[in-house]
This record gives structure tokens, sequence and C-alpha cells, in this order.
């Protein structure tokens, strides 16, 4: 049975990473990000460390992970929070997984009813979330679509995949590099709510754009 002490090492080093911020709020992304770093961090290196100086790898590994987990939490916090000032949509959905940040609009904003062309209105915001990539270019970009099941699962398909495409589209043009983006469609075949319902599909109508820091 593993010692104690290499559990709690990984810990107490999540948590002393996490005091020298300046303000401590555990329920905060950063936190989270630490704590979760240095407890991986910590585990990776006791599962690779020799006998002999497997403590001392744990409490370096534990360290290492929990600064790269805090950094990561803290550009997601202020990415997210530049990304919403400067949309400024009620409907777009930003949320900050502790390792993500997936921006959420829903399709029948962007689009008519079965089109693949961005409407103008929302041409904006999607400037506004280039001009944001291109200040944290440290990510990578993943484009999803998503369709309710109305019609064929093979139209939804192509639907969704046109749909993200003109979103990457969009994003390339405005100054994204290519190299960070890539999109795709899922069809129907990831719903977030129940499709008996027109509110239900409404909100399976979505496209996701996941973005995910570099480590």
């Amino acid at each position: 049975m593993k010692s104690p002490l290499y559990i709690a090492i990984p810990l107490v080093s999540a948590f002393g990473l996490t005091a020298c911020m300046d303000t401590y709020d555990a329920n905060s992304k950063a936190t989270q990000g630490a704590v979760v770093g240095a407890t991986l961090g910590g585990i990776a290196a006791a599962a690779t460390s020799g006998k002999n100086d497997k403590l001392a790898k744990t409490a370096v590994g534990a360290m290492i992970g929990g600064a790269i987990g805090g950094a990561i939490g803290t550009q997601l916090d202020k990415q997210a929070a530049d990304l919403q000032q400067s949309m400024g949509n009620g409907d777009v959905k930003i949320v900050n997984t502790g390792s993500q940040l997936i921006v959420t609009m829903p399709q029948d904003i962007l689009f008519a009813t079965d089109s693949a062309v961005v409407v103008p209105s929302l041409q904006d915001d999607l400037r506004a979330l280039a001009y944001n990539l291109q200040d944290y270019p440290s990510t990578t970009v993943q484009i999803i679509g998503h369709t309710d099941n109305t019609g064929s699962a093979t139209y939804n398909q192509e639907l969704s995949t046109r749909r993200a495409s003109a979103v990457a589209t969009i994003l390339r043009a405005n100054g994204v590099a290519s190299g960070r983006i890539q999109a795709f469609g899922r069809g129907e075949d990831a719903p977030i709510a129940t499709n008996l319902t027109p509110e239900g599909r409404a909100q399976n109508r979505r496209v996701e754009i996941v973005i995910t820091p570099m480590t």
C-alpha cells in the first residue's frame, strides 16, 4: 500500500501554489487547475521514479504540475472575461471548464433554416472571437457543428459539417491561423437536450467552439 505521504505531497504543493495567488478562491478555475495539475504531476512523477528518489520526484512533479495547471486556469479565466466583454451577446454561452473554453452559439442565430451561410448580424461576433483568439495564440480551436434529429441523419451530418466549416472560414479570414483550427460536424449524434420538444431541438442545433491551451 502506498504511504499517505505520497498522496499528501501533491495536495500540499497544490495548496502552497494557490496560496501564492493574490486572491485564493477554491472555486476559481485557476485554483482548480493548480490543484488538479499538482496532483497529476505528483502521480506521474511517482509512477516513473525509482525507489530511492520517488518521494523527492513526487514533490517536484507536484510543484511543476500545479504551476502549469494554475497558469492554464488563470489564462482561461482572463480569456473568457475578455471574450464575454468583446462579444456582448447574451445568446452566446461561454463556459470555462478549467482546461478548455467552450463557446456555444445557437445555430438559429447563426444560420437561416437549412443554410450554411452565417447571417450578417453574427459575423461581428465571430470577428470578435477571431481577434480574441489572436490575443491568445497558444491555443487550438475545434469547431463542431450539431443539429437536432429532424430530417435524415445523413443530411444532418452534412449540414452540421458545412456550418462548422462556414464558421471556420470566417475565423481564418479574420486572422486565425489555419493550423490552429479543426472543423467538423457531429450531426444529430451529440444532443444536449431532448429532441421531443421544440425547445429541446433548438438547444441541440448549435455550433461549439472548443478552445484548448497548448501545454
